[in-house]
């Protein structure tokens, strides 16, 4: 339907949005735009039935954070009751401040939960997996597993939950999750095992022709030396005003080793590809949609920071503030679903 890098596009602007605002105002229209995403895209794939539990967990640690705010931060005027003050880390005034911005933390939290969950229920992980680059073939396999551990794991656990329950098993407290957690960690090790088995008979990740023992211990010591160059330019750059130029030195010349190892690392594996994927005009509008809304909450981040933030203490505001430039980004962000073919919103 959509290019692997369409969605990680997508998800890179969504992602920066839900972690940098702590204003209700957008992170509820961000929140709308990744479920209109869902609901248009991704309520009909077998993975996208994991949603309910990445909403069931925003939604707790929403709920979690209202009285964890509200009980250990004590400041406001509207006070609504107070716990003892020798009970320790709780006791104090109660504010009706300090609910309120453990609410908009909360959103926060929830809203970031919600985009992830869109992005893992439209991508296709496969696809993702052989778009990361050569050099990070390990670090690709692992955050490919990760994404999938969860909704694996609920779609196992939903099929081997009904199997009990045509058996004649009632599941009715803790002690009844016995027969459904055995089988989900035999069903989760089978599945490791097997997945080991089809990379290993594919040849994933193998050397081509591997390198002399001199030039891999050359490439270790030069990833070394890039490493230290990219540390102490930062570290120049962070605790010394005169030595600026030599940290910008440091830091790009550590920069340019890092990208040649990577280049020669890369090299060593081979791919190929059996079928590779058609970019569409819907690409190009998603692509373009997602920097636009990226490129518009950066530049609105670094002149006007205030807008994407909330304090409900005084002397604040009683409504957090809006800019209409922000929020029609946000709404950019469900352009996939405008520009997708009629039988995939089916």
């Amino acid at each position: 339907m959509f290019h692997t890098w369409t969605w990680v596009t997508w998800l890179v602007a969504a992602a920066v949005s839900a972690f940098t605002m702590r204003n209700p105002f957008y992170l509820a229209l961000l929140l709308g735009a990744a479920w209109i995403i869902y609901s248009t895209l991704g309520r009909t794939t077998p993975i996208g039935s994991s949603w309910g539990s990445f909403v069931k967990l925003g939604v707790f640690l929403f709920a979690l954070a209202i009285p964890f705010n509200a009980l250990s931060i004590h400041i406001g005027q509207m006070v609504l009751f107070r716990l003892p003050e020798s009970w320790p880390i709780i006791g104090g005034p109660v504010t009706l401040e300090a609910i309120i911005a453990g609410a908009v933390s909360g959103l926060a939290l929830l809203t970031i939960l919600v985009v992830f969950a869109a992005f893992n229920a439209v991508v296709d992980h496969y696809q993702l997996l052989r778009a990361t680059p050569s050099f990070l073939f390990q670090a690709g396999v692992v955050i490919s597993i990760a994404i999938t551990f969860v909704p694996q794991m609920v779609i196992s656990a939903r099929e081997i939950r009904q199997a009990q329950r045509i058996r004649g098993h009632r599941f009715r407290g803790l002690r009844d999750l016995l027969p459904l957690v055995i089988p989900l960690l035999a069903n989760s090790l089978e599945r490791s095992i097997q997945l080991a088995e089809t990379m290993e008979a594919r040849g994933f990740g193998t050397v081509v022709k591997p390198p002399s023992r001199r030039r891999a211990v050359l490439s270790q010591v030069g990833l070394l030396a890039a490493l230290v160059a990219v540390l102490a330019g930062l570290a120049l750059l962070a605790f010394y005003a005169q030595g600026r130029v030599w940290g910008w030195l440091f830091l790009g010349a550590g920069a340019i080793g890092l990208v040649a190892f990577f280049g020669f690392h890369g090299r060593q594996v081979q791919r190929t590809r059996y079928r590779r994927q058609t970019w569409h005009a819907r690409d190009t509008a998603v692509i373009i949609a997602s920097l636009i809304s990226l490129a518009i909450v950066v530049a609105v981040s670094l002149t006007a920071p205030e807008t994407f933030y909330y304090s409900p203490y005084p002397p604040s505001p009683l409504l957090p503030s809006f800019d209409p430039r922000v929020g029609a980004a946000l709404l950019l962000l469900t352009t996939p679903a405008i520009v997708a073919p009629r039988d995939a919103k089916q």
